[in-house]
């Protein structure tokens, strides 16, 4: 099994303080990119509006979740001994899965894969989110 990632929070309050911390990569990474598309005033002030921003922070915090990835032995090994209810996305005949435990929630999102490890993994991440951290934050 792999793990990577950097956000793994164990409370609630874990979160919300990771997910604030990205607030300002987000506004960087929007204001950047707004210049790089060659904005001028008027369209940045037209267009960047607080829901970009804050689709950038989110999206931030959901590519930085910690994420377990291994074979489905390993996968159904950990899902025994857990206590979490668990959302698996994708076909339970591969090989291979990423999950994605918010231990605040008792719950946990995997996404299984073949050979798309990458794909799976932004998956999970986004999944998680959106499931478990995206009404919470």
């Amino acid at each position: 099994m792999e793990t990577e990632g950097v956000f793994d929070p164990e409370t609630l309050a874990d979160a919300r303080e990771a997910y604030e911390s990205v607030g300002p990569a987000a506004q960087t990474v929007v204001r950047e990119t707004a210049t790089a598309m060659e904005f001028d005033r008027e369209e940045y002030h037209d267009r960047v509006t607080s829901d970009v921003v804050e689709t950038a922070r989110d999206a931030l915090f959901a590519s930085l979740l910690v994420v377990h990835v291994g074979d489905r032995e390993t996968f159904e090994d950990w899902r025994a001994d857990a206590d979490a209810d668990v959302t698996l996305l994708g076909s339970e005949a591969v090989d291979h899965v990423v999950w994605h435990v918010a231990r605040f929630a008792d719950a946990a999102v995997a996404a299984t894969f073949q050979e798309e490890r990458d794909a799976a993994v932004a998956t999970c991440r986004r999944g998680a989110f959106g499931r478990l951290y995206r009404d919470e934050l």
